[in-house]
């Protein structure tokens, strides 16, 4: 089971892909292609409903240009 703590690490993480990609004035759709994972997923990260691997984080924080330790 996860903890109240995770979920809010989790939310958080989603939260910082969602401004960054806002900032850069990119859509999930485009998001989603240039990091080759289901634009769902992305959707779901940003509202912190999944717990994502770290190879999927990589992913994105490339396309957003970020480090990945900027999520944390």
């Amino acid at each position: 089971m996860v903890e109240n703590d995770e979920i809010e690490l989790i939310k958080s993480v989603g939260e910082k892909i969602r401004i960054r990609r806002l900032e850069i004035n990119l859509s999930q759709e485009l998001l989603s292609y240039d990091a080759n994972i289901p634009r769902n997923q992305v959707g779901r990260i940003e509202r912190g409903e999944i717990n994502t691997s770290i190879v999927t984080l990589h992913k994105i924080c490339k396309v957003l240009k970020i480090s990945i330790k900027d999520l944390f």
